[in-house]
């Protein structure tokens, strides 16, 4: 709206198109619920009193506040693209997230990119891009594609991409590495996301002053403050398999909650949909005890002002009429929401069609030569490292168990929960297999696979034996991705993923189906884990202490450095 009629409507010249009328709007200035009507032209708030308007809606007396924002979210972890994640979240109250694609650019690099903004281009959620930084995490993988400084600056004059997003290779940044440096000159001056897990001290230090500015890798208090202190705004996660919230929140005060976000990264569709998204961390803060306003702050002013984004994120003349309303501010559920000022989302459906999906095609992107794809371990010792896999959490322990031998070789030992894992390379049939064994999965027979493998995405596979781990991760190629159950050669379970082996075409419902399948009949082969297939695909990123295994091998995270499998002494 050219700013001269924007005045005229603030005036009161004119009628406005809508005023809501009779709200106890939550101020995230101030702190106070204020009864008033709030005044909308277009797609921005004119004014709190009373206007004239095209069209009155009578709130009667619910709350109205900001819509929610999310901070840090990878949308394919969803596992369908932007126009369909909006299905599940715009109801939920979020009317913008802060996405960094790089599980689809570490698949198709800039065209995975710009597949995720055509999706989600005349929707009904504002997505932002936070251009990806690890396009590989690392040099200890294999990906489909590389993203150098120079490739990310076709992204900075968007203006849908704030800065860069989370630098995961931390001890590159730490010790200087000029690949990563690049980066970050490249966005100096812009939002730069961090992703630190565990670093402290002078390491810490450093890794600030490079001019990272956040972290949403913390999961405990004493981590969380000393990153506060140094002047990091912490995004409190709440994902599928990273349950943070609850930890975190003895975290926040009244003097510090100005620096904390919320954030969901990595969330499946079952949780979107049965749990909730932004909403339900609101919900879940508030029920332990957090005071509301400084919940709907940290969901809504917090992170608006962090992106720069100051557009949104408060209830005041000038901004996006981005709106939520609710009847209860100790347990908000939206059941109006407002994006732009127009009616999204009623009673916890959408009001209005997300867009098709675009016409833009991605290029097949599982190629494997199976003739070189070997699972057996020859016995090189007697004792193995072996990945230990932590309930809702990301990080890992390293273990040292003695090796099960038959016939000369390595194999699974479900009875002690010492399960084979295996990544196989999927983007340039190199025929590279990374093998381990990793125990608190649970699997008492058969095997699980996905092509979503944090965030190289090959091929991942756990089993208790190799003829159903090779049965899993075949069919998983034939769909062109997906996840998999197997049990020998019987296919119990799928979830096609064709879009880049990471995202399906179809409806988040169903995909919430399939998924809730496969995740039954994983439990039916012994798995006790909330979710099976996050667990697995995180056990395959190696910037997150402290053992993982990529294509290349086992990673001690700690090191920095490749492993061998064998260790005849702990690690």
């Amino acid at each position: 709206m050219e700013l001269a009629t924007l005045i005229r409507y603030a005036r009161g010249d004119k009628p406005v198109d809508l005023l809501l009328k009779n709200a106890r709007v939550i101020n995230v200035h101030t702190g106070e619920v204020i009864p008033t009507h709030v005044a909308v032209q277009h797609s921005r708030i004119i004014g709190l009193g009373d206007y004239e308007a095209v069209t009155e809606i009578d709130l009667e007396n619910a709350y109205l506040a900001p819509g929610f924002i999310d901070a840090h979210v990878h949308i394919e972890s969803a596992m369908v693209p932007p126009s369909e994640f909006a299905r599940a979240v715009v109801p939920r109250g979020a009317t913008t997230v802060i996405t960094d694609p790089h599980e689809i650019a570490n698949v198709l690099g800039l065209d995975g990119i710009r597949f995720m903004f055509d999706s989600a281009k005349y929707g009904p959620l504002s997505m932002y891009v936070m251009a990806s930084s690890c396009v590989p995490a690392t040099n200890m993988e294999t990906n489909g594609a590389v993203l150098q400084w120079y490739d990310l600056t076709s992204l900075q004059n968007d203006p849908w991409v704030l800065g860069l997003a989370e630098v995961m290779n931390f001890p590159g940044v730490v010790h200087g590495d000029p690949l990563v440096l690049d980066k970050l000159r490249t966005f100096s001056g812009s939002v730069i996301d961090g992703h630190c897990p565990g670093l402290s001290g002078k390491a810490l230090n450093a890794y600030i002053a490079s001019g990272i500015m956040s972290d949403h890798e913390c999961t405990t208090v004493e981590e969380a403050r000393e990153k506060l202190r140094r002047g990091m705004m912490i995004f409190i996660r709440e994902a599928t398999n990273a349950r943070n919230l609850k930890t975190l929140l003895p975290l926040i005060t009244p003097e510090n909650h100005h620096r904390i976000c919320f954030c969901t990264d990595d969330r499946q569709p079952a949780d979107l949909l049965d749990e909730g998204h932004i909403d339900f961390m609101v919900r879940t803060a508030i029920a332990e005890g957090l005071d509301p306003i400084i919940a709907m702050r940290m969901a809504t002013w917090n992170p608006a002002h962090y992106f720069r984004l100051y557009d949104r994120g408060a209830v005041d003349p000038g901004r996006r009429a981005d709106l939520i309303v609710f009847d209860d501010l100790q347990a908000p559920v939206p059941r109006l929401v407002f994006r732009g000022g127009q009616l999204v989302a009623r009673d916890g459906e959408m009001a209005v069609s997300p867009p098709d999906l675009p016409d833009r095609s991605l290029r097949h992107s599982i190629n494997v030569r199976w003739d070189r794809v070997d699972l057996a371990i020859p016995a090189a010792g007697h004792s193995i490292r072996v990945i230990g896999a932590i309930p809702d959490q990301l990080v890992t322990t390293q273990l040292v168990e003695e090796a099960l031998l038959v016939d000369g070789q390595a194999v699974a030992d479900p009875a002690r929960d010492i399960l084979k894992m295996a990544v196989i390379e999927r983007h340039m049939a190199s025929g590279a297999v990374g093998k381990a064994f990793v125990r608190g999965i649970g699997l008492k027979r058969g095997a699980i696979a996905s092509s979503v493998a944090h965030d190289h995405h090959n091929i991942v596979v756990i089993g208790a034996d190799d003829a159903s781990m090779m049965a899993a991760a075949r069919r998983v190629g034939n769909l062109g991705g997906g996840m998999v159950v197997a049990d020998g050669a019987h296919i119990l379970a799928e979830v096609p993923l064709p879009l880049a082996g990471l995202m399906s075409k179809e409806p988040i419902i169903v995909v919430r189906d399939q998924v809730d399948n496969a995740i039954r009949a994983a439990r039916d082969l012994g798995s006790s884990l909330h979710d099976p297939f996050m667990a697995m695909s995180f056990l395959a990123l190696e910037v997150i202490p402290s053992l993982k295994l990529t294509d290349q091998g086992l990673v001690d995270v700690d090191r920095f450095e490749i492993v061998p499998l064998w260790a005849e002494q702990p690690a």
